[in-house]
Formats: C-alpha cells, sequence, structure tokens
C-alpha cells in the first residue's frame, strides 16, 4: 500500500513540480508525474530552464520510446503509462488510476484555487475510504 501525502498551499503548483523533482532526484528517486498533456508541456517547458546550472533530465509521453524508458522522470496523462512504481506526482484533479502500484503518492494542491482544493478534498476522502493513511504537509508553514 502506497505511501500517501498532500502538500497544500503551494503558491504555483509547477513551480513546487520542479523544486519537488529536483529534490527527488537528488535522492536517485524515479518520478512519475499524472496531469492533463498541457499542464505536463508546461512542467516540462519549467524543468529545462528551472535551474540553469542543472538539468532535470525528463521525457514526456508520446516523445521518443528509449528516452522515456531511460529518463528518471517521465511526465503521463495516466500513471499506467510509466515504467517507473517509486514515486507518483500528482498534477492532475482526478485520483491518478493505477496509483497502487507506486511506493509514494504525493498530492499538489493549490493555495489560491478553490475548484484545486475542492477535488483534493474528494481524493483524500477517497484515499481514506481505501485504507490508506494520509500525511498533511502545509506549505505555508513549513516555508514560513
Amino acid at each position: 500500500m502506497p505511501q500517501v501525502s498532500f502538500h497544500f498551499n503551494a503558491p504555483d503548483k509547477l513551480e513546487y513540480a520542479c523544486r519537488f523533482i529536483r529534490k527527488a532526484m537528488r535522492h536517485d528517486a524515479r518520478v512519475t508525474v499524472v496531469a492533463p498533456m498541457e499542464r505536463l508541456r508546461q512542467l516540462s517547458a519549467r524543468l529545462w530552464k528551472f535551474a540553469g546550472h542543472e538539468f532535470l533530465a525528463h521525457a514526456v509521453q508520446g516523445e521518443d520510446a528509449e528516452i522515456f524508458t531511460l529518463a528518471p522522470v517521465v511526465l503521463v496523462e495516466s500513471a499506467a503509462a510509466s515504467t517507473h512504481q517509486e514515486v507518483l506526482l500528482n498534477l492532475g484533479g482526478e485520483m491518478p488510476q493505477g496509483f497502487e502500484a507506486f511506493a509514494k503518492v504525493v498530492e499538489v494542491v493549490s493555495s489560491f484555487d478553490e475548484q484545486d482544493r475542492a477535488q483534493a478534498r474528494v481524493r483524500w476522502r477517497a484515499y481514506q475510504e481505501a485504507g490508506h493513511a494520509i500525511e498533511r504537509f502545509d506549505l505555508v508553514l513549513k516555508e514560513g
């Protein structure tokens, strides 16, 4: 059963995802990011230029299959499309199908988007009903 955590109050979900991915890569973790394709493309663009002196290697679903297989970070619309099963970072509004295959699931929730917060409450209840213990991280308190 995966460890599930919610990271609340992200002022910018994509910026937070970049920082999270950089930290995970420093610990040699393989990360799968799930979101709608438009958001994945926005994230990919940010990962290319996130830290000028660092390269956050990643691949987007539908691109070169060999690179996709080798990349430590994959950006997918469905968790089932990933060959990684270590960390699942959800930037979408729905509970990712196939999340159970991962060791860790991280849900990122915006501090400004009420619809995103409402969707997160639905996901929280669904994880609880499925028997998952949930860790809560308030990013405002962490940074303050």
